[in-house]
């Protein structure tokens, strides 16, 4: 007798969160009225994640890499082995109430126009969290260049998605030139391009810390990648000319943004953030600069 494929197959990544991924894990196999698969991939975490995984949670699929490969690199992983008809892709700084993935299938069985869905995103306190958006990076000098798009929205958060697993397999996972940040954007609009819509699951709910594979990171060293993220983004879907007006945009409102925290820091109370934003407008000064040099050779 061939045994039934679970309803859904769950995939982790993990990086630096062994103090974390215990009530991820454990919320999840805490999921109700459903059958799942379990995924945990850990990035060469150097706190013990892959033997916390290991020795707890033995039912968990456990794929250890020797260096940090990236998020999209790290799920894409697991996908040749996932037997769900969906995919749930999961940060490991997340809880999931009991009812929530089996409330995201139902959705998805119902709208077979829905492509890829994220369910509703809430902080530790209960307050909401900003995870639905109507456009992509540089949109309002690109949005032509992307055509007529299904639906309304953009894309959803990459702390909890739900995809359909043919779906993903069909487009190969994430784009792994997207080491960290700007993957979940390109995957959306890559499903959109194939004629499906990106959903929001209201009744779903899931607690996310956010950035907590981040933590130990510089602020301006996370500005770097996403910079670097958006830049990709835009090389990938959009023409030169737009790109150029992109990047003329952003150097010049970096320089603005420079000269006017300068010229008001000594009236501003709270330096601390003054220069941290002076910083955070340094890295985009600099890597807009260096986009120029690279792309005008």
């Amino acid at each position: 007798m061939t045994e039934k494929s679970p309803d859904i197959s769950v995939v982790i990544v993990s990086y630096n969160t062994v103090d974390l991924i215990e009530a991820c894990i454990s919320s999840v196999l805490a999921s109700q009225g459903l059958s799942l698969e379990l995924f945990v991939i850990d990035n060469a975490s150097s706190d013990g994640s892959a033997d916390f995984v290991r020795g707890y949670y033995p039912a968990a699929n456990l794929i250890t890499n020797d260096v940090n490969r990236g998020y999209g690199a790290a799920n894409n992983q697991a996908l040749p082995e996932c037997t769900g008809r969906y995919v749930i892709l999961l940060n490991p700084d997340t809880t999931v109430k009991p009812d929530s993935f089996s409330i995201m299938m139902s959705y998805m069985e119902s709208r077979p126009g829905i492509g890829l869905a994220g369910p509703r995103v809430v902080n530790p306190d209960g307050t909401r969290q900003d995870s639905i958006s109507a456009r992509y990076p540089g949109h309002r000098h690109g949005g032509d260049d992307l055509g007529v798009l299904p639906g309304s929205i953009a894309c959803v958060l990459g702390a909890c998605q739900i995809v359909r697993g043919d779906l993903l397999k069909s487009l190969g996972g994430f784009d792994e030139d997207f080491f960290l940040y700007g993957e979940d954007q390109d995957l959306c609009l890559r499903i959109r391009k194939r004629g499906f819509e990106i959903g929001f699951i209201l009744d779903a709910v899931i607690m996310h810390h956010g950035g907590q594979s981040e933590r130990k990171t510089l602020p301006e060293e996370v500005v770097r990648k996403k910079v670097r993220a958006e830049y990709l983004f835009y090389r990938k879907h959009y023409r030169p000319d737009t790109i150029r007006r992109i990047r003329k945009g952003q150097y010049f409102r970096a320089i603005w943004r420079i000269f006017s925290i300068r010229l008001l820091l000594m009236f501003i109370a709270n330096k601390q953030i003054a220069q941290g934003k002076l910083a955070k407008y340094r890295v985009i000064r600099d890597e807009t600069k260096s986009e120029n040099r690279g792309t005008d050779k």
